[in-house]
Formats: C-alpha cells, structure tokens, sequence
C-alpha cells in the first residue's frame, strides 16, 4: 500500500490508530501489524533493541514493512484460533487475499539467532494483485544502510545489524528499500521471510513448502501451551487471548516479562507522557504471574522466579532495598532515560523516549507484588526452596524497616514522594504474604517482629488513609484525594469487601472517578503528578474495579461493567494501557498490566456468576 493510500486509511499523516494492530512474537521480540497490512513496529533481536521499523512513532522516518493489496480493498484482521499467528483479509472486487503474519518458535539451537518473521500471502478467491515494500530504518531510523539485491534475496546491512529478505517472487531495488509487485491468482502463494544474518546464521530461503511446514509447527505450538490452561469459564476465549498476550510478552532466554513491547505511545496524544516500557518491572511482571498460575501455566511463573533469583540480591545496599522497580529483560539495572528528537512520535505526540527514569525511583509496593507471586507459586506450583526463602526473609526484613517512609507509589509520579496508602497496603501484603508460608510450612522466621510490623502497617492504614471528610480511604496521608489504586485494598484481602468503610470508599470511587464503567487513576488536577496535559482512563482500574464489585455482593453492576469494558478492547481483543474520552485506545500496547486484570476479574466474576 502505498503513502497516499495509506494516508486516506489513516486519516492522520499514516499513522493507523494503535488499536488498530495485531501482534505476533517469539518470546524474544515482536511486531505490530496494522490492519492494512504493514508491520509499523519490530525491534530485533529482542523487546529492547533499536526498532528496525518504527513508523508507528514516525510514518516517514520510522521504517515499515508494507503488504497489501495493490487496488482498493476492505481488510479484516483475526488470529488463527488459539494461536499467536495474525490473519489480514484483503477484500477487493476482483477476489479475496491474505496475509499471514507469524514468528516461528524455535528452542536454544543454531537457527535461535535468526529471529525470521514470515509474512506468507494467498489467494483465496479470484485474482489479486499485491504490493509490498521493505524499508527498514536501523537504530530507531539513525543508522544508515546499504542494500544487497540478487533476485529474490535482498540484505540490508547496517553497521550492527544484518536483515536478510528471501522471497519467492522477484525483488527489486528501491533506493536502499526493496519492493515488488506481484499478482497471485486462487490458490497460488508467496512467500517473504525476513531474518538476522551474521555470525554462524547466513540467508536461508523460506520457499512455500518451508512456510507452510513452520506455519504448523507455529500453530501447533500455540495450540499445544494453550491447551495447558484449566479456565473453562465465560469469556474463555477473552481470556485466552490475554494469556497468549502475555505469553508473546515474555522473554524466554531469561523468564523475564516485558511491561509492554513498544516506547513512547502517548497516554494523550499530543502530550509528553510518552514512556518505554520494554522492560521488567517487578510489579507488573509478579501480577502477570499471579494471572498466568491462576490459568495453570506453571512454567512460565517457574522462570520469573528464576529471573528474581538471579538478577535480585537481598544483600543490595542502595537506596531503593533490595529491588529497584524496573530490570532490564538481561537482568540489568542501568536503563538511562534519553529522547529521540528526530522521531516526531505517534500523531505528533513528542518526545520519543528509550529508556526510562523511574528505574531509579522508590516504589515501596513492589515488595508485596513479587513477595504475593513468590506465596502463590509456593502454594499452587511448587514449593520455594530454601535459598529462595532466605532471600524472602531478606525482603521482609528490609519492608519491615523501611515501610514507613515516603515514595513515588505505583503511578510513578513525577512531582515528590508522598505518603501514598498503596504503597503501605503492598507492604503489608509482603509481610503478611510471608507470615503465611511461614506458618503454613514452618519456615523460619521472626514470627513475632513481622507480625507487629504487619500491625503496625494495618493501623497507620485504617487511621491516616482514612478520611472523614470523603468517607472514603485516600491516596495518600494527610491528603482528601481518590485514587484508584485503593481498590486493590480487597483484593489483596486486607479489608473485608463488604465492610462498611469499603463500601463507602467504593461508592465514593464510583461518583468521582468512573465514567461508564471506565476508570480513572486519580485526578491530575487536584493531586499534581510533576506532568503536564490529562490522561484517559486507566484500563487495569477499570478491570480491579469489575473484580471489586464482584467481592462486594454487587454482580449485576460487576457483570455490566465487564461487558462494557470488553466493547473498548480492539478487534482482536488487545488492550494499550488507556481509553481515551472518545473510546480510543492510547498507551503502550498491548499491556501486560491490564490483560492481568482481564483474567483475575474474568476468573472472579465467573466464580461469583456459578
């Protein structure tokens, strides 16, 4: 599809609207593919590497991969039942086509280092011209590069990267770009696979009967994770789709799981809170656990744990205790923050973003996040071991002396620590979390210190979170404000879903903060959050509040709610971190976070329904 049709399509510059994409992965990388049928965002070889296309953040610098049909066509986009593998339809008055996008799942062999995305075209109907054109932009569009074209091999080399294009049709030079234009009548397919070379991976080509044997094995991979799961519920297949999303999220060579795979798509557009979030961060990634053990996919929570083991030591001095808030998918804790001016981000929306400040912030919640996935998997997985306990009584002993202080809290907010109630609440589900594994399998412990830690937490919660005023617990002490982060405070079990003051606080969050079942996080007028600009409604509130109303008795209100909160995921049931005031989704997409919350308040309100 060329510029200008894709501008008509758009309507903005280019650019298709977050929503509008699939994505398909290898638990090592991703890339989005727009409903028109361009991959607008591919970093390779892993989640954080520079984007080799990124038109989603500029559409004329950022590099894309373009495959349509060459007339006017109607597109329809779905995944292979119970798979990972993405489906763009292409209907036009002469017949019927389509784009098969997928990245083979390999184990730890030679062929690991080829990262290949196959886009695999048919005819299925009639007659079809198509078009494609490959333009990568190498580290985020600042990398020149050179093209290599023999017939249907192309290498675009770069000075630290190598991509090979194999096609079974003809190449041909466009610049540095490659194209081609081809007609494939019914039945008839074409093949283009895209790999990194170097090194001991030379180009390989993916004729029809290679793609069509890696399209099965792919199929079947899916289908066969899948098939582990034990949900058998309402909305299963809403479900499944979370889980396969949070499976493409996570990186395999070391069991960590990305927040989300993409950098700096706006949370308003036209606003700077533009973020990367290519990263671990533990709370995320312990709720993801959380889900994932709930469906019964044990291996995935048994990686985590392993990441946790290696990259998290209970012995760390700085400021922040024993964990920072974010990792690196390698483990590492240096992730400095910088913009990249000469992208002009997705719809104008600057800056562009790599890396990410808040690595170095003190977020007191984490603890109790990662310490309640550490309890479940002990519970519903496997027994921890003991080295595994040594470093949970290291993190309680640290949240024990250290709870009672200042900090940026869950939202990351960039105007000065507070006093927030969230963070006291995830304290004392560390310890409380803790306190339980003890007991249940005598683990050794200083049972009594914790335990008046644990109190002392309860108290200053139930005294200085509350507010008379509102008749509601608040965001943070000596403050009036809502947050909506206190709907956790019963689905952590700290207070009773019915008790009286919960109900209050409940009713209060419904008046000041939900707009037709959509959440938002707190009002950034009355509690200053260091940025510029509003936000829209923050999906993974909207989905703790279905499961809040669910704990409290009330399931036609918590069955509705749901309801509605599915007509705002995309046509594939994908989920970016916001909603916007119009329905539009803004965000990083697709987020770990919110497709959590999908399965926990998916999994409640079933189990409430009977």
């Amino acid at each position: 599809m060329d510029g200008t049709a894709r501008d008509r399509e758009a309507g903005t510059r280019g650019y298709v609207p977050i929503a509008d994409h699939g994505l398909i992965g290898d638990m090592r990388s991703v890339a989005l593919v727009g409903t028109d049928g361009t991959i607008d965002w591919y970093c390779c070889p892993s989640f954080d590497a520079p984007s080799v296309f990124a038109a989603i953040l500029d559409a004329e610098r950022g590099g894309c991969f373009e495959l349509a049909a060459a007339v006017p066509a109607r597109t329809k986009q779905f995944y292979f039942p119970d798979t990972n593998v993405l489906i763009t339809r292409f209907f036009t008055e002469d017949g019927v086509g389509e784009v098969q996008d997928f990245m083979p799942v390999v184990g730890a062999s030679a062929e690991e280092g080829r990262h290949r995305l196959i886009r695999r075209v048919l005819c299925v109907r009639g007659s079809l011209p198509f078009r494609t054109r490959v333009a990568p932009r190498f580290e985020y569009g600042t990398r020149p590069h050179t093209l290599r074209l023999t017939g249907d091999l192309a290498v675009f080399d770069s000075r630290d990267l190598s991509l090979a294009l194999t096609s079974t049709v003809p190449l041909e030079a466009d610049g540095a770009d490659a194209r081609a234009d081809f007609k494939l009548a019914e039945g008839e397919t074409a093949v283009f696979a895209l790999d990194q070379i170097g090194g001991e991976v030379s180009p390989s080509r993916c004729e029809c009967g290679e793609a069509e044997r890696q399209f099965a094995a792919t199929v079947a991979y899916w289908r066969g994770w899948l098939s582990s799961s034990r949900y058998r519920g309402r909305w299963r297949e809403m479900v499944h789709r979370s889980a396969l999303t949070l499976k493409l999220l996570t990186y395999a060579p070391t069991g960590a799981i990305v927040a989300a795979p993409t950098t700096s798509l706006p949370e308003e557009f036209g606003g700077e809170r533009n973020w990367d979030y290519r990263y671990v961060w533990v709370r995320d990634a312990a709720f993801c656990v959380y889900a994932l053990l709930r469906l019964g996919f044990t291996e995935e929570a048994k990686a985590f744990m392993g990441f946790v083991s290696r990259h998290i030591s209970p012995g760390d001095g700085s400021p922040s205790g024993p964990l920072q808030i974010m990792y690196g998918i390698d483990g590492r804790t240096e992730l400095p923050e910088r913009e990249i001016g000469h992208l002009e981000g997705h719809r104008g929306s600057a800056p562009v973003r790599i890396g990410n400040a808040a690595a170095d912030q003190l977020q007191l919640d984490v603890y109790g996040a990662l310490i309640d996935s550490i309890y479940l998997y002990d519970k519903w997985a496997e027994p921890v071991s003991s080295e595994q306990w040594d470093h949970v009584t290291a993190l309680v002993d640290w949240v024990c002396a250290h709870w009672d202080q200042p900090d940026e809290g869950i939202w990351e907010t960039r105007g000065g620590r507070k006093n927030f109630l969230y963070s006291r609440l995830m304290c004392w589900v560390a310890i409380e979390r803790a306190v339980r594994m003890a007991n249940r399998r005598g683990l050794p412990a200083d049972l009594p210190h914790w335990q008046a830690s644990r109190d002392t937490i309860y108290r200053r919660i139930m005294s200085s979170g509350w507010s008379a005023s509102r008749q509601a617990f608040v965001q943070h002490e000596d403050g009036d404000v809502l947050d909506a982060a206190v709907l956790m405070m019963p689905l952590s079990k700290f207070i009773a879903p019915t008790d009286p003051k919960w109900l209050s606080t409940l009713d209060s969050l419904t008046e000041d903060l939900v707009s037709d079942s959509l959440v938002y996080r707190y009002d950034p007028q009355t509690s200053p959050d260091g940025l510029n600009g509003d936000e829209g409604t923050f999906s993974i509130c909207s989905f703790w509040y279905v499961e809040a109303l669910t704990r409290a008795g009330r399931l036609d209100e918590a069955s509705l709610a749901f309801e509605k909160m599915l007509t705002y995921g995309n046509h594939l049931g994908l989920y970016a971190e916001e909603i916007s005031h119009t329905g539009e989704q803004q965000g990083n997409f697709p987020q770990a976070f919110t497709h959590f919350a999908l399965i926990s308040a998916a999994f409640n309100l079933d189990r409430a329904l009977g």
